[in-house]
């Protein structure tokens, strides 16, 4: 756990890929549920920015 929170803080790719693809993932899901309206309302946003997000982070150093 430490050397993930440790790949965040150097800014390497393997850790902010996870986060990025957690949020691709939240965002299908908010997309797909059909209980509250607010979450299918963000659910574009979130996809949205983990998808940038991947596509920044895919450059970063390994």
């Amino acid at each position: 756990m430490s050397e993930f929170f440790n790949g965040l803080f150097r800014l390497r790719r393997g850790a902010w890929e996870l986060v990025a693809s957690f949020l691709i993932a939240a965002g299908v899901v908010m997309l797909m549920q059909p209980f509250a309206l607010w979450l299918f309302s963000y659910s574009f946003v979130v996809t949205l920015v983990g998808t940038v997000m991947f596509i920044v982070v895919s450059h970063f150093p390994e």
